[in-house]
């Protein structure tokens, strides 16, 4: 028998535990209304967040049977959402990933859990916010959940995103190369002529957000029927060093080959070099280098190529 206090604090757990989990729809048989139950959104989050897990990775991290599991990605893999491939290092694991039409899925569910929560504490005033949220974050201590959540995750731009990304390379290439307003200019250029003739067949733009802010992004463009462009890829400083620019130019070349392009051309700067790195390492190669006069300043401007056969260099 539980003694009278003790038992007050599990009744009081409980009522919270049926509150919040009305509150987030976790008893509907369609999470936010999607096609997808609770336990598969959580699937799909886990891969968008981080590449190439394998099932016992994602069977520990969510706590699920190996079976159940086993059924969901089996019915993922039917609907072209789950990509698989050889684990180098155990033959028998394979490495999951989501394919662009299962990020495609993801994103829609991102959205909505995005726009949800903002209608729910909307309606608190900014203090109150401040009040839940200091309280989810004691619960997540006392309990001992206080892990990290991951460093990222990509999804589709969202309302507002493309400002973010002119405003950031301004003041980015500002502050570290200084570069001046011409190259905010070129920016709003590119990010207006993609908005305006989006075909969403063969373009797509990729927005890194961790902890809920944004911290990096690239767009794939249309250039020719057979050659795609990679423009405005970005990573914020402090998110550097955690394999984001690589991760969205992975991205690009895997929408790129579904698309049917046969090419990936782009156009950056010898001073670049972090990004020419992760050129490089994709299987880029530099075809045509011209000096010129921009941003304020004396610049060597390149012309990197990839043909969508080959396989980038480990």
């Amino acid at each position: 028998m539980l003694d009278h206090s003790l038992e007050q604090r599990v009744g009081a757990v409980r009522r919270f535990n049926r509150l919040y989990t009305r509150r987030i729809g976790v008893l509907r048989d369609n999470f936010l209304d999607s096609s997808y139950s609770l336990a598969e959104a959580r699937v799909l989050y886990e891969l968008a967040r981080r590449e190439q897990l394998t099932a016992t990775e994602v069977a520990a991290d969510l706590g699920l049977d190996h079976g159940y599991l086993s059924r969901i990605l089996r019915g993922f893999g039917e609907r072209g959402l789950v990509a698989k491939a050889p684990s180098p290092s155990d033959r028998r694991q394979s490495l999951l990933s989501l394919t662009v039409k299962g990020r495609l899925a993801f994103a829609q569910i991102d959205q909505r859990s995005q726009s949800e929560i903002a209608d729910m504490i909307g309606k608190l005033s900014p203090a109150d916010q401040e009040r839940l949220i200091g309280a989810m974050r004691t619960i997540e201590r006392v309990l001992g959940e206080t892990a990290p959540e991951p460093p990222y995750i990509l999804r589709p731009p969202r309302a507002g995103d493309m400002g973010w990304i002119v405003s950031r390379h301004g003041a980015l290439y500002r502050e570290e190369y200084g570069w001046d307003e011409q190259l905010e200019a070129l920016t709003a250029e590119i990010v207006a002529a993609f908005i305006r003739n989006y075909d969403d067949k063969r373009e797509r733009g990729w927005i890194a957000e961790r902890d809920g802010e944004n911290v990096g992004c690239v767009l794939l463009v249309k250039d020719t029927e057979e050659i795609a462009r990679l423009r405005l890829l970005l990573v914020e400083p402090k998110a550097r060093g955690l394999g984001i620019g690589a991760r969205l130019v992975e991205e690009t070349l895997r929408f790129a080959r579904e698309a049917g392009y046969r090419t990936i051309t782009l156009w950056t700067h010898s001073v670049l070099t972090a990004a020419r790195t992760i050129y490089e390492r994709a299987g880029f190669k530099l075809v045509a280098s011209k000096e010129h006069d921009e941003f304020g300043r004396t610049l060597v401007g390149e012309t990197w190529e990839l043909e969508l056969g080959q396989h980038p260099r480990q």
